[in-house]
């Protein structure tokens, strides 16, 4: 039995170098969004920084990721300006990779991280808009493999940096105590989520030197991944070129001009609404809407900024959590659940494009919210089962894997493909995850480690909560369309005869 049928497998031969493109570039994404926090201490070293000082670079990153993610639908007027801007955000996280062992101060590390963060914004939105645009109603299968493909980078970075992580202190010269390894290990990991979190007094308990020789080998893993990354621009730059987008070669044939006229009318009506986000206040545009047509914009929205925010706060928190009591696991097996749950973000985003083929995305997301709910509800019951915490983790990570590519290709649906639907999505789910997981870490510094997954599931009720909402919007807003193209039906009846 095929996968897909063979409308959905000429679709794909139809755009197979454009999408191919896109989903190397959210390749990209993900080497950017896992390799900081192995390597934040190396980084320290490199910058001879404190801790409060070094983890003002994951705030850089997150913070211009948003801004990114905001700004990205600016790109989307023509073809050339998004292929132009994915070319050069691509290019500029192969350069920051090469340049980031030569930060030797911190304030130039939080530079070129908040640099990184604005092309991986950038590229956040393109991606997803690009692939909406080319397949519409059938974009959810496409969107699940576009990203797969984040957590297959984010399981690689780790892996390449990994061999040249300093096992001991990576300053020489101060007095380190003879289980300074397994400090280390522990605060690396502890480290992880800390981008938009206070360190409070963390220092106090971990004595990290700022002055001696720097013995730290990290910056062969920034070139390996600067290196691994190049394909991916020049695969944009090869795109660009097949279709005739360089000034001295408008006058030949682009591989799209054969769907040019029979898509002409509705790609002018997507470029004009796919605007940056605040290209979606446009009074022209939006001055005929009803109500329930916004709503549906916040509503969907709210889902990702909620969904989004428990992926952030729970890569961030969950080794936090495992390693305090009443669980107090090791330090390395703790160590081992973020993998873990990106293994099963990965793996459920492999196992939703076949799903995405069998079932609609409301279904897909209805049975994703509600299995959220349940693990978090039993991670709860069963905060004391180290077993479960990891049974617990690969299952949540099932089932939140498909939501974000689902509720892009859903939202978009309800909006019949016009606004800018994905822009407004795409900026709420990075918004999401800053504050979400800013949200959590306060609790877990005042309130003690149990409130983390409190905070999971509290929102996973609410995230489930606004879809319903959501749906009950969608049809309002069908009912209130449809009564409408009944009147002007009606109207315009009389006056043909």
């Amino acid at each position: 039995m095929m996968l897909v049928d063979d409308r959905v497998w000429a679709l794909f031969k139809g755009h197979w170098q454009h999408t191919l493109t896109y989903w190397s570039v959210f390749f990209s994404f993900g080497l950017c969004i896992a390799f900081l926090g192995p390597t934040i201490l190396d980084l320290r070293c490199q910058t001879q920084s404190t801790l409060q000082e070094i983890t003002w670079v994951f705030f850089a990153q997150q913070l211009f990721l948003m801004l990114g993610s905001a700004l990205g639908g600016l790109f989307k007027k023509t073809l050339r300006c998004s292929l132009s801007a994915l070319f050069v955000s691509s290019l500029v996280i192969s350069v920051v990779f090469a340049i980031i062992p030569l930060c030797h101060h911190v304030l130039m590390l939080a530079v070129a991280m908040a640099i990184s963060g604005t092309a991986m914004g950038v590229i956040d939105t393109i991606a997803n808009l690009q692939l909406v645009k080319l397949y519409q109603k059938d974009s959810a299968i496409f969107l699940q493999v576009l990203h797969f493909f984040i957590g297959l980078g984010a399981l690689v970075s780790p892996l390449v940096a990994d061999p040249f992580l300093s096992e001991g202190s990576c300053v020489l010269g101060g007095n380190m105590t003879a289980n300074s390894s397994t400090d280390l290990h522990h605060l690396r990991s502890y480290l992880a989520g800390k981008g938009t979190t206070p360190l409070h007094n963390v220092s106090h308990h971990y004595h990290l030197h700022t002055e001696g020789i720097i013995t730290t080998n990290v910056s062969y893993a920034f070139w390996i991944m600067a290196l691994i990354n190049l394909p991916v621009p020049v695969a944009v730059y090869v795109l660009m070129y097949r279709e005739r987008l360089f000034p001295c070669s408008n006058h030949s044939p682009r591989l799209l001009d054969k769907e040019k006229n029979s898509q002409k009318n509705q790609q002018d009506h997507n470029i004009q609404g796919h605007g940056g986000l605040f290209g979606c206040c446009n009074y022209a545009d939006v001055k005929d809407r009803p109500a329930s047509y916004f709503l549906l914009y916040i509503l969907g929205g709210a889902v990702l900024f909620i969904t989004d925010g428990i992926i952030g706060s729970y890569t961030g928190f969950i080794y936090t959590y495992a390693v305090s009591p009443p669980l107090s696991l090791p330090h390395k097996t703790a160590g081992c659940l973020t993998s873990v749950f990106w293994a099963s973000v990965t793996a459920g985003r492999l196992a939703s494009i076949y799903l995405s083929y069998r079932y609609t995305q409301q279904r897909l997301i209805s049975v994703s919210l509600a299995g959220m709910m349940a693990v978090q509800c039993l991670l709860l019951i069963l905060y004391s089962s180290p077993v479960f915490l990891f049974m617990g983790t690969c299952v949540l990570g099932l089932f939140i894997s498909s939501v974000f590519p689902c509720m892009v290709a859903l939202t978009e649906d309800m909006v019949n493909y016009k606004g800018c639907a994905t822009t407004v999505l795409v900026t709420s789910a990075g918004t999401g995850e800053m504050v979400l997981q800013l949200l959590t870490g306060q609790l877990i510094h005042s309130k003690g480690s149990y409130s983390f997954m409190l905070v999971g599931m509290i929102s996973s009720c609410i995230g489930f909560t606004v879809f319903l909402g959501l749906i009950y919007i969608q049809h309002l807003h069908r009912s209130s369309q449809a009564a409408t193209s009944k009147e002007m039906a009606m109207t315009e009846k009389p006056s043909s005869e």
